[in-house]
């Protein structure tokens, strides 16, 4: 069975809370039980994994080699500041999707850049949490082919 590992960085644990004009007012709860659903219809099994601390992000990433078949990946904040998160994606070459809930091409300028990117299959970006489910989507469809 195909497996997928989300992970979500800093701050995602406050969806419904942090600047809901923003990201919405649904929870991270919701979003993984959405995706849940979602991948069940799908036949992937899913895991999840929300941290405030790049290490932990680090050693997952390293840890899924082998063990997972993509990975979907909203970095938030460390999008725009982590070149060892950018190098950990590149060095186990698991097919990833970075997720952004906002645009981030419409917000501060420091938000236009990503480090992750450019090691990623696909970004998507300012569709809110269905970002996620597209990411999950176009992954199965991917691994597939």
């Amino acid at each position: 069975m195909t497996k997928i590992l989300v992970l979500n960085g800093p701050n995602i644990q406050l969806l419904g809370i942090r600047e809901a004009s923003i990201y919405g007012n649904a929870s991270l709860t919701t979003l993984e039980e959405k995706l849940r659903v979602v991948a069940a219809d799908l036949g992937v099994e899913i895991e999840f994994l929300q941290s405030n601390h790049e290490g932990e992000l680090l050693d997952k990433i390293s840890d899924s080699y082998g063990q997972v078949d993509g990975i979907i990946i909203n970095p938030a904040a460390f999008t725009h500041t982590s070149v060892a998160l950018r190098d950990a994606l590149a060095g186990v070459d698991i097919p990833t999707i970075e997720v952004h809930i906002s645009n981030i091409h419409k917000r501060e300028e420091f938000r236009h850049h990503s480090y992750t990117a450019d090691v990623c299959i696909g970004q998507i970006c300012g569709l809110g949490l269905d970002g996620y489910e597209w990411a999950l989507r176009h992954l199965h469809k991917h691994l597939s082919a």
